[in-house]
């Protein structure tokens, strides 16, 4: 029999930052890693921190929401549905309500690769300190279409891809401040799924105010009705005004190393008419730069497929379907 782990329990952010060993909070990937001896070692247990599991709110409109916030709660808190839409639609979307109801924020944008070589115990690769990426030639149906690093694996996190659409900022150890693009960078790393140092705490994400007159959307593409992982996923947020799309984001999932913001469709769509033609024409661009693996060429179609899919819904107000 092997001796229990070592737990630290902690009540502040300071002892956090200074306590060695993996962080626990909702623990769903946490248990699913420990499970298939992915990582091991002491466990720091945060999950009793105080405030951060709160939605506060500024004089701007402007919501502020601790990292051990729920996706349950993101997803069902009426302000957050009203004012940021796209945000509360990507967490109703993902995984089961058992594990929306014990997952954490912070732990769904901090999570580690999905790649089922990378949590396999008999693969070393770049995710693990090896120097190869085994599913590239591999099994990788699941992986990339923007083949930009060594590692072939797309981002996991539903909740970073929807708040890089918002450009939300992230507070680190209740003091500093970054972008998601800083949280996450390039992606070029193959060893890593975020920025964040040892020491270092998501604490609380901040997302700008409401764009006046804005509506937004989420939509996946899975294999089955839910509790699926995403083949393509995206959020758009767009306003129109007298017929015409005056503000854009578009944003995807699981089709690089690092959720992706797609500029160009947005700028496709900004000053033209919010007619199906429009969007048809903006959405054909979402794979412009793509350059997908062997087993990933079937998601081309479905990532303009997918953004069609949402941009129809966000500007036409078509009602949602099964995902496809």
């Amino acid at each position: 029999m092997t001796n229990a782990p070592e737990l630290t329990q902690v009540t502040t952010v300071e002892q956090a930052a200074q306590a060695k060993g993996e962080i626990r909070a909702g623990g769903t990937d946490f248990q699913d890693r420990r499970r298939h001896q992915v990582s091991s070692g002491p466990i720091v247990d945060i999950h009793r921190l105080p405030g951060l599991s709160a939605i506060d709110w500024d004089e701007r409109g402007a919501a502020r929401i601790g990292a051990l916030t729920t996706l349950r709660t993101i997803a069902s808190d009426p302000r957050l549905r009203d004012a940021y839409p796209g945000l509360a639609q990507a967490a109703g979307g993902l995984a089961t309500p058992q594990i929306r109801a014990m997952a954490s924020l912070g732990g769904s944008l901090l999570q580690r690769s999905r790649c089922w070589y990378a949590r396999h115990p008999q693969f070393r690769c770049y995710q693990r300190g090896g120097q190869r990426c085994y599913a590239r030639d591999g099994e990788h149906e699941h992986g990339v279409i923007f083949d930009t690093s060594p590692c072939v694996h797309p981002h996991p996190s539903t909740m970073g891809m929807a708040l890089i659409g918002y450009e939300a900022l992230v507070e680190v150890n209740g003091a500093q401040w970054r972008t998601m693009e800083q949280l996450y960078g390039d992606g070029s790393d193959p060893t890593r799924d975020h920025r964040l140092e040892q020491g270092e705490l998501l604490t609380t994400v901040q997302l700008p105010p409401p764009v006046a007159g804005e509506r937004a959307s989420y939509f996946r593409a899975i294999q089955r009705r839910e509790a699926e992982w995403a083949i393509v996923e995206a959020m758009t947020r767009l306003c129109v005004q007298d017929g015409v799309i005056t503000f854009a984001r578009v944003t995807v999932g699981a089709v690089a190393r690092v959720p992706r913001r797609l500029a160009h469709v947005e700028a496709a769509l900004v000053g033209q008419p919010a007619t199906a033609a429009t969007l048809e024409q903006a959405a054909a661009l979402a794979t412009a730069g793509a350059s997908p693996l062997p087993h990933t060429v079937h998601k081309m179609r479905i990532l303009c497929g997918t953004v069609l899919e949402t941009l129809e819904r966000t500007t036409l107000g078509r009602p949602p379907r099964a995902s496809r």
